[in-house]
């Protein structure tokens, strides 16, 4: 072997062993910051994320420093990171300061374009929010707010709010949880029996529609005993477009 093959063959193992170490080093580190650092990204949650990453994508790939140097700063801007998550759990000046204020963007039905302008939202990106919410009527709204990390909170007026069970003095089963039966034409047949049901059963209910488990791309057993299912090739009378121009894309 060649000497350039040599020291390249060796780099490659480097970055190889660096480039595990990173990854484990990034998930112990992650699950220490807490779900936030996924699930709820405020601008400080974002910035960790991106300075974080990025401390350890050089980590494993630069060669030219040692990699107890990138170690250590990874380590450092983790535990800056916690004190801050720390402070800002005690000191409310420093948690507005840091993750900014929720917004009121719609009141009574109606925009608040100078609010929206404020967070540098666009109306499309507004209406997006909106039904990711299941609201597709701004005029059922009494309030929608932008909170810090981006989501929308939304309040209905009181005649569009739907009756509760509490509402008509009714007392309903406790809830339950949607189970995952077949995901990509495999059966999971330990979900079948926490839901106390067995292969004759499956096979009835397919045999009903004509299909077989192998045609599934998911399915469920839903909270009230009946079985949701999506198949690979889905058939629609009619497609829905939801574009507002004439294009190929």
């Amino acid at each position: 072997m060649k000497a350039g093959e040599h020291d390249m063959m060796e780099e490659t193992w480097v970055v190889a062993v660096r480039s595990i170490i990173a990854f484990l080093t990034l998930m112990i580190y992650t699950r220490v910051l807490g779900k936030q650092q996924m699930g709820n990204l405020t601008y400080f949650d974002y910035i960790n994320g991106i300075t974080i990453g990025s401390i350890a994508g050089t980590f494993a790939t630069d060669l030219s420093s040692k990699a107890w140097i990138h170690f250590v700063a990874l380590t450092i801007f983790t535990m800056v990171t916690i004190i801050f998550q720390y402070i800002t759990l005690k000191n409310r000046t420093i948690t507005k300061l840091l993750d900014s204020d929720p917004t009121l963007v719609i009141q009574d039905g109606k925009i608040l374009e100078q609010n929206l302008n404020k967070m540098r939202v666009k109306f499309d990106e507004l209406t997006m929010m909106l039904r990711q919410k299941d609201v597709f009527d701004i005029t059922t709204l009494s309030y929608a707010i932008l909170e810090p990390d981006g989501s929308i909170s939304v309040v209905l007026k009181p005649e569009h709010q739907p009756l509760t069970a509490k509402d008509m003095n009714l007392h309903p089963p406790k809830s339950r949880l949607m189970t995952e039966l077949i995901i990509d034409g495999v059966l999971i047949k330990q979900n079948l029996k926490e839901r106390h049901k067995d292969m004759n059963w499956l096979t009835e209910q397919l045999k009903k529609k004509k299909i077989t488990i192998q045609d599934i791309a998911f399915a469920a057993i839903l909270p009230n005993d009946k079985l949701y299912i999506d198949l690979f090739q889905d058939h629609f009378s009619e497609k829905t477009d939801m574009g507002d121009y004439e294009g190929p894309f």
